[in-house]
């Protein structure tokens, strides 16, 4: 049989969970949004290794988006990917999201702003680059007021990400917009960026996190405080 990976992607609200066999998707389980993630990881990877005749030590790999995105969901996602690989010996292979949302621009697509909500007027924005079929980063993702990136828009520049919900009526109409469902990762897309990326070893695995660059809510309230005391 085909090498077959599980995808994990828990940076929104929501999540996914996908088994690719052969490089296409075999089967997806879409995950409560009114739960966390930790209760229904498992089981929906468990329910679509055994639709498919599997078992976890028959994985060649799994693929993890590690964000930026939801504190609580890539923390779960990491972790339980970090376990399978442990547990079984397979793959692992960390997917920035951003990266995974570029691949799914439009084919005319050259140039994208990959954009989030990191609150308090912010967006995480990370832009990227097609060469030929191949999406590539061409800065570092970085946390900015999102009136001074939107002042430096332009029209060759597309915009997506899960920071349009939140920020379209803050960029001017002359940028392009990727369709709205296109701004969110989708399980094929971190499939295809984690088979260009290579799998992590040893310490790697056990040093893996999620990518944000700021603490949780709970974190950035009690910073706030602490601060304010200090002051």
């Amino acid at each position: 049989m085909s090498e077959p990976w599980l995808i994990l992607e828990t940076s929104g609200r929501g999540g996914r969970v996908g088994l690719a066999i052969g490089g296409q998707l075999a089967g997806t389980v879409e995950l409560d949004p009114a739960r966390r993630h930790n209760r229904d990881l498992a089981p929906a990877g468990d329910a679509l290794l055994k639709a498919a005749g599997l078992a976890p030590k028959d994985l060649f790999g799994v693929a993890v988006s590690v964000g930026p995105g939801s504190y609580t969901g890539l923390r779960v996602g990491v972790m339980s990917a970090k376990m399978l690989a442990y547990a079984t010996g397979c793959r692992l292979v960390a997917v920035p999201t951003f990266h995974a949302i570029a691949e799914q621009s439009p084919a005319e697509t050259m140039a994208v702003d990959v954009i989030a909500d990191a609150l308090q007027g912010h967006v995480y924005v990370q832009r990227f680059h097609k060469a030929g079929a191949v999406w590539t980063p061409i800065d570092e993702l970085r946390i900015v007021p999102v009136v001074n990136w939107a002042e430096s828009t332009n029209p060759q520049v597309w915009v997506s990400g899960p920071g349009l919900t939140t920020y379209d009526a803050a960029i001017p109409s002359f940028v392009p917009r990727v369709p709205p469902a296109d701004r969110v990762p989708g399980l094929a897309a971190v499939l295809k960026v984690g088979l260009m990326l290579p799998a992590l070893a040893g310490d790697a695995i056990l040093q893996l996190e999620p990518i944000y660059l700021r603490g949780s809510s709970a974190e950035e309230k009690a910073r706030t405080i602490s601060n304010a005391i200090k002051t």
